[in-house]
């Protein structure tokens, strides 16, 4: 049975002023993320893939076209939204990092603390919870950078490179553990990457942006079966599939 749309992109178009007139960024964008369905974007740095992700968070509004979740127009604070950074702030312990959202929303620290607590072993931070950030390695504060965001309790997950910044084992690392939390979860996630393994290991879907101003150049169905194992990353499939999402990429558009 077919699963219902999570999220609806529908022709959005995003443009922003300069000096020398209006820079288009998003030139007429459709996507779509079934419910559970773990989708990633990639395109070319620039194109504009981080500025979609803001558009569906409703963080920025769209020139022309419509964000639908759950078949209605997108509000403020629907989505988990995790941008590049992991945004830790430094005077905090890690307990009191990961409850910054649900204190900005109006939970008592307490209660916040309670909720938290029984995901801390899921994402491998018990006996860090006193920690600071700067106690902590790149693939904890990312870590908790996304317990913050899923303890928030939104079904849908907008994560913006959210492993970009780690070194390439600790990625890896940090790829199979998402990849199984995934599993467990089955959160519907939007995933903006410049990594075409990355986007061929955790996703069902990936949609290829072109260069600025970025509109859909092809979208795969990966086809891996689940759950993902290590194996599966350099497996004929995967390659194949890396292969074609390299190919789209280079393709000229015309």
């Amino acid at each position: 049975m077919e699963r219902p749309a999570k999220l609806e992109v529908r022709q959005v178009h995003k443009s922003y002023p300069t000096a020398q007139g209006r820079l288009e960024v998003l030139a007429g964008v459709d996507l779509v993320a079934a419910e559970g369905e773990f989708v990633s974007v990639i395109g070319p740095s620039g194109c504009g893939k981080s500025t979609l992700l803001e558009v569906v968070a409703n963080l920025q509004a769209p020139d022309r076209g419509e964000v639908l979740v759950d078949g209605v127009a997108a509000r403020t604070g629907q989505c988990a939204y995790m941008p590049q950074k992991d945004m830790l702030l430094p005077w905090r312990r890690l307990i009191d990092n990961v409850t910054l959202g649900l204190e900005v929303a109006g939970q008592r620290r307490a209660e916040a603390r309670e909720r938290v607590g029984p995901l801390l072993a899921t994402f491998g931070l018990a006996g860090f919870e006193r920690a600071y950030p700067f106690e902590l390695s790149g693939g904890m504060r990312q870590r908790a950078a996304l317990l913050r965001t899923v303890v928030q309790g939104r079904a849908l997950l907008l994560l913006d490179e959210p492993l970009g910044a780690l070194d390439s084992l600790t990625r890896t690392d940090m790829q199979l553990w998402l990849a199984s939390v995934w599993e467990h979860y089955r959160w519907t996630v939007l995933l903006v990457t410049h990594d075409i393994r990355e986007a061929v290991y955790l996703s069902d879907t990936v949609y290829v942006l072109t260069a600025r101003p970025a509109k859909v150049a092809a979208r795969f169905e990966v086809g891996l079966p689940r759950p993902r194992s290590l194996p599966m990353m350099t497996s004929p499939q995967a390659a194949a599939a890396e292969a074609r999402l390299l190919a789209s990429l280079h393709r000229p558009v015309g």
